[in-house]
């Protein structure tokens, strides 16, 4: 049976993020698009995820800051290493921040929190490209460090889930390779006894 869903599902991709670019979505695409992101298991109903809006000339003051912590970190940079971390947020024309905030809770782990906000990630993702722009999910060196976290405007309890860098491009979407499916799953045979 043909499904333009299911069509769409089996074309998604990422772009690369250096040609993203404007138009990237406006307040309301925006609007949807975390709507959408939101609208995923939640146990609990905890709302354990929330989202940073990256735009305009933050990304720029945010290369600025990772480029002074990269250099704090490895010592004097290159040119070519300075440029590449003044430009780690300024790219793609938008930039969404998918951020892991768990609730205390005494039946709910904080590892099914985390789940919840890949989640929400990857339907940040599916909701930006049914809205017709691309998309490239990562997470990078930033993400593992307290000062990286703090720059990006994460409270110190919480963890990057991802960054998701969307705007309007152009070309073909490049195919990795996926694997082969027929491998992943079995049926049940009882229990491990490895």
């Amino acid at each position: 049976m043909a499904s333009p869903i299911i069509d769409f599902m089996l074309s998604r991709g990422s772009a690369p993020i250096p040609e993203l670019r404007e138009p990237a979505p406006g307040d309301t695409e925006i609007e949807t698009m975390i709507r959408i992101a939101s609208r995923v298991p939640d146990h609990g109903r905890l709302e354990p995820w929330r989202f940073i809006v990256y735009r305009g000339e933050a990304r720029h003051r945010i290369g600025e800051e990772l480029a002074a912590l990269a250099e704090k970190r490895e010592g004097p940079l290159t040119e070519g290493r300075r440029n590449q971390e003044l430009a780690r947020f300024s790219r793609a024309p938008l930039v969404i921040g998918v951020v892991s905030s768990p609730k205390e809770n005494m039946k709910i782990p904080q590892w099914e929190m985390f789940l919840s906000g890949g989640a929400a990630a990857m339907n940040l993702v599916i909701a930006a490209n049914a809205l017709g722009y691309k998309t490239n999910w990562i997470t990078n060196w930033y993400s593992d460090t307290e000062e990286g976290r703090r720059i990006l405007g994460l409270a110190p309890h919480e963890r990057v889930v991802g960054f998701i860098h969307i705007g309007s491009f152009d070309g073909t979407v490049p195919e990795r390779p996926r694997p082969d499916v027929t491998a992943l799953y079995g049926d049940y045979s009882g229990p491990w006894e490895g």
